[in-house]
């Protein structure tokens, strides 16, 4: 599996380097979220913060807008926490154990990151790794559950090559975002078809099972475009409100009862877990800022943590 991930890795940012704290960045930038998204953020966010101890003594709501965009920023606030037990700790930890131990460090994040890093023989097993052991063992029980999930990483673990494990684990993983995928596989590319039970019962398009996934909910708002002299009026997350505290959002039209609303300016579609929203982006006057609400200089809205609602809503309208 080492030998045809030499010749069919992607050439990724994370890819060029065995530091540990490079990894870990790219490991927790890529939880739930797209390789194509992560790129340009994992370089950027790497030039402003090269090391544990930048990101550790960086204010949070600095860190918050380098990582505005990217979702789900309970990550940023963990990883600037690990940063903090790095430094404290004299040095990025190195067995599994103590990078487990890192605040918001998962196992599977931990077994990436010491493996790729340090060589240490743990088998990661995200998603990816989940459909492509399924259909190579040809494992029919729900992979939602403890037991099916215990299962698999056993045999992950059993699979894995103790002499490239880094590249095993980085391997397993592109198989299943470029060739195992989850609708069409592309068995006539995959190193393992030959011993794939899926493949040859015929059921790889079945596998792996999953439980009913919830219905998602639907939900329709309007956000409002409100300026003057330049400025937009934004209002700030209280600190114990969400996961999104101190981020910054536009006003819906419901939070301005007095407000002039005006043309609609644009619409989009944002997906939060499970929530679909159609929103619609409408121009609005006020004759004062409503409590809680304040003007932002349109040159400040770069340095702020912006939700990525928010951000959505300014692309909209025109900002």
């Amino acid at each position: 599996m080492a030998a045809w991930f030499d010749g069919a890795r992607r050439d990724l940012p994370w890819r060029r380097t065995h530091d540990p704290w490079r990894i870990l960045v790219s490991e927790v930038m890529l939880q739930q979220t797209r390789v194509a998204v992560v790129g340009p953020y994992y370089e950027r966010f790497l030039e402003r913060y090269p090391d544990a101890a930048a990101l550790a003594a960086a204010p949070e709501q600095e860190v918050l807008a380098q990582w505005s965009g990217l979702g789900y920023y309970t990550r940023a606030r963990n990883l600037q926490r690990a940063a903090r037990a790095v430094v404290d700790t004299g040095g990025f930890p190195r067995s599994y154990e103590e990078i487990r131990a890192l605040p918001g460090v998962g196992e599977y994040t931990a077994a990436a990151v010491a493996s790729i890093a340090f060589g240490l023989p743990h088998a990661a097993v995200d998603g990816n790794v989940v459909r492509v052991t399924a259909r190579v063992f040809g494992e029919k029980g729900d992979v939602q559950t403890q037991r099916v999930r215990e299962r698999l990483k056993k045999e992950a673990q059993r699979l894995l090559d103790p002499h490239r494990p880094g590249d095993y684990n980085q391997a397993v993983m592109e198989l299943g975002a470029t060739v195992c995928l989850p609708r069409n596989p592309q068995c006539l590319l995959c190193p393992w078809r030959d011993q794939c039970a899926a493949r040859a019962a015929g059921i790889e398009q079945e596998l792996p099972v999953k439980g009913r996934k919830r219905e998602g909910v639907r939900v329709h708002l309007t956000l409002c475009i409100v300026e003057r002299a330049g400025a937009v009026l934004l209002r700030q997350r209280e600190a114990h409100s969400s996961r999104l505290a101190g981020f910054w959002d536009l006003p819906e039209a419901r939070e301005l009862p007095h407000a002039e609303i005006g043309d609609v300016l644009g619409r989009f579609k944002h997906s939060i877990t499970r929530h679909d929203y159609t929103v619609e982006v409408r121009a609005a006057r006020v004759v004062r800022a409503p409590r809680g609400f304040k003007w932002v200089g349109r040159e400040d809205l770069a340095a702020l943590p912006l939700s990525t609602m928010a951000r959505k809503g300014l692309g909209a309208g025109g900002h």
